[in-house]
C-alpha cells in the first residue's frame, strides 16, 4: 500500500509553497497521513498565525469527510442537509476551500490543507501540490529527494 512518508510530504510542500509563491501569497501548508495525522507543516514568511490550525484541519477535514472541503461549503447552509456540521468534532470541521484528500487506487491516503488567502487561492495552491503527488504515485519511488 502507498504510504506518504516524511519524503513525500516534503515535496509536495515544495510544490504548494512554490505555487503560493508564484501567487505572492504567504500561507499554512499541512500534510496528515490516512488517519488525519499531521505529518509535516510549513508556515511560510508572514503566513498569518491563524491559518496554523485552519490548514491542519483542512487537511484532517478532507481525510475525514473524504472529499474537498470546498464540496462542504454549500451543503453547510442552513436548511441543507449538513447544516452545522462545522460545530462537530470540537470544531475541527472546516467548510472554507483548501483541504484536498489523497488518493491512490481509490484509497484514501492522505490530506493536504492550505490556508491564509481566498479559499480560490487555497484550493490552487493545494492543487498543485495534489498534481505532483499524484505525479510521484504513479511514478512508485521509493525514496523521493525533495527536489523533485
Amino acid at each position: 500500500m502507498f504510504k506518504i512518508t516524511l519524503e513525500i510530504a516534503k515535496v509536495l510542500l515544495h510544490a504548494a509553497e512554490q505555487r503560493a509563491k508564484q501567487l505572492g501569497l504567504s500561507q499554512d501548508i499541512a500534510i496528515v497521513d490516512e488517519g488525519g495525522n499531521l505529518i509535516a507543516f510549513h508556515r511560510m514568511d508572514e503566513a498569518l498565525i491563524a491559518g496554523i490550525d485552519i490548514a491542519i484541519n483542512k487537511a484532517w477535514t478532507a481525510v475525514a469527510m473524504k472529499r474537498p472541503t470546498s464540496n462542504l461549503a454549500q451543503s453547510s447552509l442552513p436548511n441543507d442537509p449538513t447544516y452545522g456540521i462545522n460545530t462537530t468534532n470540537q470544531g475541527r470541521i472546516v467548510i472554507l476551500g483548501g483541504g484536498i484528500p489523497l488518493t491512490k487506487d481509490g484509497k484514501m491516503v492522505g490530506g493536504i490543507g492550505v490556508s491564509g488567502a481566498s479559499s480560490a487561492q487555497d484550493i490552487e495552491v493545494a492543487n498543485a501540490a495534489v498534481q505532483r503527488f499524484e505525479q510521484l504515485s504513479q511514478a512508485r519511488i521509493g525514496n523521493i529527494p525533495y527536489y523533485i
